[in-house]
C-alpha cells in the first residue's frame, strides 16, 4: 500500500470544463458538491483506502523564519494567488493506477448547474511510503 495526496486548487491548475468558481454557485450547488465529496470519502472508508481529508477556507498567510529574535515574516492574506489550495484528501492504495482512477472519479464532483466540474487534482505520493509507480 502507498499513500497519495490529492490536492484541490481554487486556481492555478488548467481550467476545468465546468469552470464556474465556487463563489458563484448557489448554496444548493455547494451543498451537492460537499455531499459528493463526503460520499466519496465514505466509499473509500468501506474499501479501507481513505486516510483523511479536509476542505480549506480561502483565507491564509504565508509565513517564514526571518532570523533569531526576529518576528516571522508574513505575506498575506493570499486569496488572489494562483496556488491557493482548496482542500486535500489522503488515500492509501495498492497501485499508482488506482490513485489515478480515484482522482479521476473525484474530479467528477458536481459544480454549477449540477454538472461535473472536471476539476484538475494534483496527485502526490507521500514521502516515506513505497512508490507504486511502474517505471
Amino acid at each position: 500500500m502507498a499513500k497519495y495526496l490529492f490536492l484541490k486548487h481554487y486556481r492555478g491548475a488548467p481550467d476545468s470544463i465546468n469552470g464556474v468558481p465556487m463563489d458563484q454557485w448557489t448554496p444548493a450547488e455547494v451543498d451537492d458538491h460537499m455531499q459528493y465529496m463526503n460520499d466519496f470519502a465514505d466509499k473509500l472508508r468501506t474499501t479501507g483506502e481513505f486516510v483523511s481529508s479536509q476542505a480549506l477556507r480561502p483565507e491564509g498567510t504565508f509565513v517564514r523564519y526571518d532570523g533569531e529574535g526576529k518576528p516571522p515574516v508574513t505575506d498575506g492574506p493570499f486569496a488572489e494567488t494562483k496556488d491557493l489550495i482548496a482542500g486535500w484528501m489522503i488515500i492509501d492504495v495498492d497501485t499508482y493506477e488506482r490513485a489515478l482512477e480515484l482522482a479521476g472519479e473525484l474530479s467528477a464532483a458536481p459544480g454549477a448547474n449540477g454538472k461535473p466540474i472536471h476539476e484538475w487534482l494534483e496527485v502526490r505520493p507521500l514521502m516515506g511510503n513505497p512508490m507504486t509507480i511502474n517505471e
